[in-house]
């Protein structure tokens, strides 16, 4: 009777263990570099997938996720001075060009830019996170590029858009069928908190949902005010 009680006893202690390490499918803060490209004025213009209010919006949640979690990022843009125009103010705000050296190009595809090459691959990470205007060109790119070079790569989706809703997922079902994973704003947000045991991200990831979060962050700032929690 004792053997069986301990067996039991060890399975469980197995089966307990194995259910609390998480998945190395996963995005946490020191696993990953993220990658936001080409969220500029021109590239916004003809987006046509999402309304730009969700996108900026966004946006916001990614580069302002990163920030919070002080994950390695790389903010790229495409002939800024005479053509695409500034930065999305959400991505300013978090990485301001003046400290953040973003790095401009010509190359359509960030993968075959000398600096922005070595800028991502420098991080040191096998994850690679990309968002960007527009998904067919500036983010299949690179997606095909670093997953030819063995890296591991996700795609923000609602972080990214293009002329047409079409455009938009048949550039994520190529990346998808060339082993891409899609995620999105939101999503990657939480995956990196994920534990609101975390009090020392609690704080900064709520005023972030509250902010930029939609409907979720309204939700938010209801329970906050009325619960007092």
């Amino acid at each position: 009777m004792k053997t069986i009680l301990l067996t039991a006893s060890l399975l469980f202690a197995t089966l307990t263990a194995f259910a609390q390490k998480p998945s190395t499918e996963l995005l946490n803060p020191s696993n990953h570099a993220l990658i936001l490209v080409d969220h500029e004025s021109q590239m916004a213009f003809a987006v046509a997938s999402h309304p730009i209010d969700q996108l900026r919006n966004n946006t916001a949640l990614v580069a302002g996720a990163s920030k919070i979690f002080n994950v390695p990022t790389v903010v790229t843009t495409v002939a800024e001075k005479s053509f695409s125009g500034p930065v999305f103010p959400e991505i300013e705000q978090f990485y301001p060009q003046k400290t953040s050296n973003y790095i401009d190009r010509t190359t359509m595809n960030t993968w075959e830019d000398a600096n922005a090459h070595k800028a991502i691959v420098g991080k040191g990470k096998k994850k690679l996170v990309f968002a960007g205007l527009w998904t067919s060109v500036c983010i299949v790119g690179p997606t095909l590029s670093a997953i030819s070079e063995g890296y591991d790569v996700y795609v923000i989706t609602d972080a990214s858009g293009d002329v047409s809703k079409e455009a938009h997922e048949m550039a994520v079902t190529r990346m998808v069928q060339a082993g891409a994973k899609p995620i999105t704003s939101l999503q990657y947000l939480l995956e990196l908190q994920r534990d609101w045991a975390r009090q020392e991200t609690y704080k900064a990831v709520t005023d972030l949902v509250k902010k930029y979060g939609g409907a979720y962050g309204i939700g938010v700032l209801y329970a906050h005010e009325m619960l007092k929690h």
